[in-house]
């Protein structure tokens, strides 16, 4: 799945086109290298979100197409 899909999918940014911004900014990384918003997201993943002076790291645990907002969570953790 794409990057930017898989941000919006899990609700880690609220909208695709965000986080397509965010990995043109060069504020997305998977695994430690910058990343562009069609990079593949595989399982097992670690993901780098730069947001202000905050870093959110997470670990691709389920890749879906769709998801409820309920079980949104249950896509990564956080680490």
């Amino acid at each position: 799945m794409r990057l930017d899909k898989y941000l919006k999918v899990s609700r880690l940014m609220k909208r695709r086109t965000v986080a397509n911004e965010a990995c043109d900014a060069g504020r997305v990384s998977i695994n430690g290298k910058q990343a562009k918003a069609s990079s593949e997201v595989k399982i097992g993943d670690q993901i780098s979100i730069a947001f202000g002076t905050r870093t959110v790291t997470v670990k691709v645990l389920k890749i879906e197409e769709t998801t409820k907002k309920e079980d949104a969570k249950d896509l990564f953790e956080y680490l």
